[in-house]
């Protein structure tokens, strides 16, 4: 698989993979306190199944990570993701369960 360069469309609230004329997607809000909320996820049919979107939620939790923010995972997608990989429950906001 290719590693697709992660972009944060802060005018969108979203991060995004640019493949070919396809955008997969994770949108996201932001607060001043530094928690940072992923909402939904998309991945373009034409990519599904592709690994795609699992690359996309690693990479962006890296970003959080290295920003140094608290996430609150909303969308089922990301939690699943942070279930099958626990050492990225270090940067969940204290409380919240995945």
């Amino acid at each position: 698989m290719e590693n697709y360069e992660l972009i944060d469309n802060e005018d969108k609230h979203q991060y995004e993979f640019h493949i070919d004329n396809l955008t997969p997607r994770i949108e996201y809000i932001k607060n001043n306190s530094g928690e940072i909320y992923l909402t939904h996820t998309e991945v373009p049919r034409k990519l599904e199944g592709k690994g795609i979107g699992s690359l996309l939620v690693q990479k962006v939790l890296e970003d959080i990570g290295d920003k140094g923010l608290r996430l609150v995972p909303l969308c089922p997608f990301v939690a699943g993701y942070i279930q099958k990989h626990p050492e990225w429950r270090r940067i969940i906001l204290r409380g919240f369960n995945v």
